[in-house]
């Protein structure tokens, strides 16, 4: 093809997002890119450096600080911070609770907006960017937009088995639900590029369906946009 597939995959947590979007960027042989685990990134850097997450002021100093560096083959994704592999750290508990404060700052979003758009001009078969503002914000001109829903109850399940898989004992799938449910309020209630729906996406509720058949269908759509131009 002649121009590179950009596809933008947003959502809020527990949605599928990442095993979605891997496994298509695999399978049409693109690049992909995790641009939440860039936010982690940041906030495990303020975190580990004493930054105060809950001071907007010293988060927007830092901002620039940190070298987030990300890799794009979706068969095995890295992220690095200063040269360090930071895939385990940015997934704790404690980075969890502190991203959304971090990703609120518009210093912070405007940093790594750069860094994702710079990744995607840079694919040359094309890119699967996964996120909550890709659509909206980040690539507003991208080939096809998703947005992926589900049910409270499918995502703090889904959440909880990633949780479990991850080596951390029983999961309170109650407590689970409700701390998506406040990440969701904080996401979208932010005024700096919020979590929300491109009104030219295709949304897909992932509740009842497997993986494979989220895949199939956003493969589908592509294929759909492709045939069309």
């Amino acid at each position: 093809m002649s121009n590179p597939v950009i596809v933008a995959i947003d959502g809020p947590s527990g949605t599928g997002k990442s095993s979605t979007s891997k496994a298509v960027a695999a399978r049409l042989g693109l690049s992909y890119l995790d641009t939440g685990a860039q936010y982690r990134a940041m906030t495990w850097w303020m975190l580990s450096n004493g930054v105060d997450v809950g001071d907007s002021a010293a988060v927007a100093t830092a901002a620039e600080k940190p070298v987030i560096i990300s890799g794009t083959d979706p068969s095995g994704p890295t992220i690095t911070v200063d040269g360090a592999d930071a895939s385990g750290p940015i997934r704790t508990q404690e980075v969890t609770g502190a991203v959304s404060a971090v990703s609120a700052v518009p210093e912070v979003r405007t940093r790594l907006v750069e860094l994702q758009r710079s990744a995607a001009s840079g694919a040359a078969a094309g890119i699967v960017v996964e996120g909550r503002d890709i659509g909206t914000t980040v690539l507003p001109d991208a080939t096809l937009k998703v947005f992926l829903t589900a049910s409270p109850e499918a995502r703090a399940a889904r959440r909880g088995g990633e949780l479990t898989a991850a080596g951390n004992g029983a999961v309170d799938l109650a407590a689970t639900q409700a701390a998506l449910v406040r990440r969701d309020a904080a996401d979208s209630g932010r005024k700096t590029s919020p979590l929300a729906k491109a009104e030219d996406a295709v949304e897909v509720d992932t509740s009842d369906l497997t993986l494979d058949q989220v895949i199939d269908r956003i493969v589908a759509l592509i294929g759909e946009k492709r045939d069309a131009s």
